[in-house]
């Protein structure tokens, strides 16, 4: 699914924003030099998904507390989850369930990170923690072209990453997914609008991994985010559940 061109004078506001925008998802406060990352040879990775266990209902996603599964829409097809290893690790495991005839199923899963200092239920502007939540996906793009996206996609060389930053940085946003956290749904990634204020953050996306921790974001293989990109689906009402596993079995 693919959006009309932006129009010039738009383009140009999201462009004198795109520096801020960025530096609030892998900008220079986030970097850390990181190399490597990816899903084990480019395939999605065949270990149990986290939490599950041989008795988990299937009818719930794994792992995932009253809490949290409270807050998934009850017409939401597809779930990306997100397994932070604990409350202070960059590292997590992504997850796509797909609901079929009310169970939930694995479809893939890859390994990942999040922000540097690890998660928080109180995310702010800059403290390089990932928001612990539930979150509709409804918006995608990225530098590169429309690689058969179904969410609407905004390709715009305003996504990309400063050359002044580590190399290890420079395609973090070659895809981006939005996740509609403090921010407006229905527009660019790059739109800078933060509904709760500017120190709540924003600018919270799913995109390519580097290879360790982001400023709040979360990220993962570049052959993890065509799949999302070709798979996620919004006449699913897509959402992405996200913590350490701590906050996510609460």
């Amino acid at each position: 699914m693919r959006t009309p061109g932006t129009p010039i004078l738009r383009r140009t506001a999201l462009t004198a924003a795109a520096g801020v925008l960025l530096a609030g998802c892998g900008g220079p406060a986030g970097q850390d030099g990181g190399r490597g990352g990816g899903d084990r040879g480019g395939t999605a990775s065949r270990t149990a998904a986290p939490g599950a266990s041989p008795t988990a209902d299937p009818t719930r996603i794994p792992g995932v507390g009253d809490t949290l599964h409270a807050r998934i829409p009850a017409d939401s097809g597809q779930v990306v989850a997100v397994y932070g290893r604990g409350p202070d690790s960059a590292d997590a495991t992504v997850v796509l369930y797909t609901r079929r005839d009310g169970a939930w199923q694995r479809t893939r899963q890859w390994s990942g990170h999040n922000g540097k200092r690890g998660w928080t239920t109180d995310h702010r502007q800059g403290d390089r923690r990932s928001p612990v939540g539930v979150f509709t996906l409804s918006d995608a793009g990225g530098v590169l072209p429309d690689p058969g996206a179904r969410l609407p996609y905004t390709a715009d060389p305003a996504f990309a990453a400063p050359r002044s930053w580590s190399r290890s940085h420079w395609h973090d946003f070659d895809y981006v997914i939005a996740i509609d956290y403090n921010r407006v749904r229905g527009t660019s990634p790059l739109d800078p609008t933060r509904p709760q204020g500017q120190e709540k953050g924003g600018s919270i996306w799913l995109h390519l991994d580097h290879g360790s921790g982001t400023s709040g974001c979360v990220s993962l293989p570049r052959s993890g985010m065509e799949y999302l990109l070709r798979t996620v689906d919004p006449a699913q009402h897509p959402v992405v559940v996200m913590g350490d596993r701590a906050h996510l079995a609460a």
